[in-house]
């Protein structure tokens, strides 16, 4: 009896496993095995993948898209939600955009849009293949060549996690985040060379609530930067270098837009970047208004202006540097921020004349010149900040060259 009993027991228990492992397969809709996809880097993935979304986001219970591992040219693609269940892509291969930047009518390649409860994982890559885009006429001086391609956009998600994913070679931004409420990219890694012309690793714009943890950034523009309506963003522990720094703006160029609040920057390392944090303005803007802006625990090695607050941010001259801007900074903060400046300008806080930076704080500033550019200096206007431990160099003693323009 008891020998019967475990047969049953035992045939029970595999029946379950079986039930289980069905279920899981009946879950995860694979471009490959389901769908047609072939991981040949020729055909496009475009309807495989859709197709597999689809049955996905129509799934009553959490469902997962599998791209496997292999090369997959996808010509572009927009994932629209709502979704009945949470949903996750699991990208384990290499995903490649076409090369060509005429293949590109918008300047989008993957969208992700409304969707709740969404994740993305896998350890896989998004590259765009820029290459031919870098070396485009007018994307340097003359234009940001707004009209080539996004590599990842993430829009009006909630409640997302971004994890173990790569972003390399993208023809504009790597990844923008766009009106999303709590979503998290953690263990991101962005690669691009450090000549490739408006490549921010990721910006983040109009969202409340973005954690970025733990990533790698080497970029040709900023590694991280803000647009307006960012609220309520931790970035910690980025490691930024090639690229132009942290930055949020510029602001104040387009009329209504929201104001900035709530970023905190911490326990990030910048290394041979053309800036290290940054706040930057139009001269001669729209009203708007940037408060809350903590940066805290970054270390700098071979940046060429570590901190910065431009509130005449003019690249190339093309504007009235006469004119001030009227962006209210306020609340803001540079604590234990320590390392070694390519330029005699270590802290740089330019302020506006009719609005002055109001409660600025400068705690433990530790930043030495190298080379041959002199000693390093801390430069202020129409600001008096609060002072407190070490201040190398000496806080607000230098003065502002009349032509020196930083980007």
């Amino acid at each position: 009896m008891a020998a019967q009993l475990n047969i049953v027991l035992g045939m029970s228990i595999i029946s379950v496993l079986l039930m289980l492992e069905v279920e899981a397969q009946a879950g995860t809709f694979d471009v490959v095995a389901k769908f047609g996809a072939k991981a040949d880097g020729k055909t496009d993935l475009n309807k495989p993948l859709l197709d597999a979304f689809k049955a996905a986001c129509a799934s009553s219970s959490a469902a997962k898209v599998l791209i496997p591992k292999g090369n997959f040219l996808l010509s572009g693609a927009k994932f629209q939600g709502p979704c009945k269940a949470p949903i996750e892509f699991l990208v384990q291969g290499t995903v490649m955009a076409p090369p060509d930047v005429k293949a590109f009518k918008e300047p989008i390649w993957v969208n992700f849009y409304k969707i709740e409860n969404f994740k993305m994982s896998g350890g896989g890559v998004f590259d765009g293949q820029g290459a031919q885009a870098y070396k485009r006429e007018g994307c340097v001086k003359n234009d940001y060549c707004k009209h080539l391609p996004i590599s990842v956009r993430f829009d009006y998600l909630t409640n997302a996690m971004i994890q173990d994913i790569t972003s390399k070679d993208s023809k504009q931004f790597h990844v923008n985040v766009l009106g999303c409420k709590n979503i998290t990219l953690e263990r991101f890694t962005v690669s691009a060379p450090k000549d490739s012309p408006n490549t921010n690793g990721i910006h983040i714009g109009r969202s409340n609530g973005v954690t970025v943890l733990n990533t790698k950034i080497e970029t040709g523009n900023d590694c991280v930067s803000f647009g307006d309506g960012a609220e309520n963003v931790l970035i910690k522990g980025i490691t930024c270098g090639p690229g132009h720094g942290i930055s949020i703006g510029s602001l104040g160029l387009y009329q209504n837009e929201q104001a900035v609040k709530g970023i905190k920057v911490s326990q990030c390392a910048l290394s041979n970047t053309k800036n290290g944090v940054r706040i930057k303005t139009w001269p001669n803007s729209y009203p708007g208004a940037a408060s809350d802006l903590h940066f805290e625990d970054i270390s700098m090695t071979n940046v060429n202006f570590p901190i910065i607050v431009d509130q005449k941010y003019c690249p190339w001259n093309r504007c009235n540097l006469k004119e001030e801007s009227k962006i209210k900074l306020s609340n803001i903060s540079f604590k234990n921020i320590r390392g070694t400046s390519t330029q005699s300008e270590a802290v740089k806080i330019i302020c506006s004349a009719t609005f002055p930076c109001q409660n600025v704080e400068l705690d433990n500033i530790d930043i030495t010149a190298t080379g041959s550019k002199g000693p390093a200096v801390s430069i202020c206007t129409n600001v008096k900040p609060k002072l407190s431990g070490k201040q190398n160099p000496p806080a607000c003693t230098g003065k502002v060259p009349p032509t020196k323009r930083m980007f």
